[in-house]
């Protein structure tokens, strides 16, 4: 077999894009996982993430494998026309309207918890031995997977259907996605614990996945400008910025808090040192007017 054509000009710059849009447009999905890993034992969460990033490029790569078919997946299966709205529903259409409509649901229901404060009240019921008002809902490994490759379904729809009109050879999509996934698979850990250990990061990832969950149904409705940035469409483009936004901005008032907790520790070490001085200075002058 002839692979000499993947040392072409060509092929490597269909590899490295794909690669790039498959770790930009898979930033959602990583977020998913950090939420659905959540429910996991704790001992569990790891695994959980490793290998629902391993059922999701199997998805990924039998999801290439029918190229053909993915190519007929945007033809209209039915139309409906009630005046003032009119589409005609695809294969494409219907699993991000489902999709998405479930990334609406998911989001606002972990955002309640966050809010109700659901993990902190059972952490205190559980070291005072009390029964907790509200728990987290716990699932099965398999469960977990199974919701994360699913949903990796319907994250990497535009994508993968992308891949196909960017590059005209299976092996390149493949290895593109299978790069995009090792490096999605090094770093998840990270970004979990990062979410997890600020509470401000996590109202915020929550936040994207009901927004994502938004802009997917409405994309399944047809409702979009049609206008395309980085191959992806233009409300998408501006919610990803506008999240990166938000992030850089969470970062920069993490720093801020972080410097000044420690300048209010140095000043109070200061402080403390200070009294120590003056009460030092001062028992000598006390015993000198005893004797």
């Amino acid at each position: 077999m002839d692979l000499s054509f993947l040392l072409s000009p060509e092929a490597l710059i269909s590899l490295v894009t794909l690669i790039f849009l498959e770790i930009v447009l898979g930033v959602d999905n990583l977020v998913f996982i950090t939420i659905t890993s959540n429910k996991l034992p704790k001992e569990q969460q790891h695994l959980g993430r490793k290998l629902g990033l391993a059922g999701a490029l199997v998805m990924r790569v039998i999801f290439l494998s029918f190229a053909s078919f993915l190519v007929h997946m945007v033809d209209p299966l039915f139309t409906v026309d009630l005046g003032f709205f009119s589409h005609g529903f695809s294969v494409r259409d219907i699993v991000l309207f489902a999709g998405g409509a479930y990334l609406i649901y998911k989001g606002i229901v972990e955002l309640r918890g966050v809010l109700g404060l659901v993990e902190e009240k059972e952490e205190y019921a559980k070291r005072h031995d009390d029964k907790p008002q509200a728990t987290v809902k716990r699932i099965g490994l398999a469960q977990a997977v199974g919701s994360i490759m699913v949903m990796d379904l319907v994250f990497s729809i535009d994508s993968v259907i992308t891949a196909v009109g960017l590059a005209n050879q299976l092996i390149i999509m493949i290895a593109a996605v299978m790069i995009a996934v090792f490096v999605m698979m090094a770093f998840i850990d990270q970004i979990s614990d990062f979410i997890n250990k600020h509470v401000q990061m996590k109202i915020l990832a929550l936040t994207f996945i009901a927004v994502i969950g938004v802009l997917l149904v409405l994309d399944g409705l047809g409702i979009h400008t049609g206008m395309e940035v980085l191959e992806m469409h233009l409300e998408k483009f501006m919610v990803y910025f506008a999240m990166v936004f938000a992030f850089v901005l969470e970062l920069i008032q993490m720093r801020y808090v972080g410097n000044l907790a420690r300048f209010q520790r140095e000043c109070a070490h200061r402080d403390k040192d200070q009294k120590g001085e003056k009460a030092a200075a001062a028992e000598p002058a006390v015993s000198d007017e005893q004797e």
